[in-house]
């Protein structure tokens, strides 16, 4: 449970995948054995991939279910941007979000390679203003004050416009990022969650959207 936020049940599809999702999983790999292969796992350790197939099959059940109000999409720590590809291919128009150059450099050569249309911004995943402070129980969120905290921007993407927000956070910071998401996102919008191993969960605001069919 996520305090705040209401669960929402993932069915996701069984058998083959599509070619081009695929395509995209086969180049994606060879990215990330480039990137072990070249020792660079040590220097960005945060760096952890999530099982795409799960990630691929969880965005599927909630179009599906019709569960989403509409088809943006933002990876925050999008890392090579494979969530955000798998994304670009289920019709979404999709953002990625990455802190370090190097992750995005190597997002956006495989993006261009294999011909997907999305966005990788080089830039913090906190809106303007939003701090990160370290307390007792792991990282809290600073939320700001004054007229325009009541709206969170980036420069290059208005949060409450996306439909479904998807991060593969650190154990500890599960809620940090629960809390974020229901800072910056509009009502109807949907959080997905990779956990680890294969486990995968999906929240919206627990108010008047929570059970809504977006058909």
């Amino acid at each position: 449970m996520i305090d705040g936020l209401e669960e929402i049940p993932l069915k996701r599809a069984d058998g083959d995948l599509p070619d081009e999702v695929h395509g995209w999983l086969d180049a994606s790999e060879e990215v990330s054995q480039e990137f072990y292969g070249e020792g660079l796992g040590r220097r960005y350790y945060r760096y952890v991939p999530s099982d795409p197939v799960v990630v691929y099959r969880s965005i599927e059940a909630l179009v599906v279910g019709h569960e989403l109000r509409g088809r943006r999409f933002c990876e925050l720590g999008c890392g090579f941007g494979v969530a955000s590809g798998l994304a670009n291919l289920l019709g979404f128009q999709a953002e990625g979000i990455e802190w370090e150059e190097e992750l995005c450099r190597r997002a956006r050569a495989l993006r261009d390679a294999q011909g997907l249309d999305y966005l990788v911004h080089h830039d913090s995943y906190l809106p303007e203003g939003f701090e990160v402070v370290q307390g007792m129980g792991g990282k809290d969120l600073v939320v700001p004050g004054g007229p325009s905290s009541s709206h969170p921007m980036f420069e290059f993407l208005d949060p409450a416009e996306v439909d479904l927000f998807f991060v593969y956070p650190w154990p500890d910071e599960e809620e940090f990022m629960a809390r974020l998401f229901s800072h910056m996102a509009d009502e109807g919008a949907v959080l997905l969650i990779y956990q680890g191993e294969g486990e995968i969960s999906a929240w919206r605001d627990g108010g008047a959207g929570c059970s809504r069919d977006f058909a």
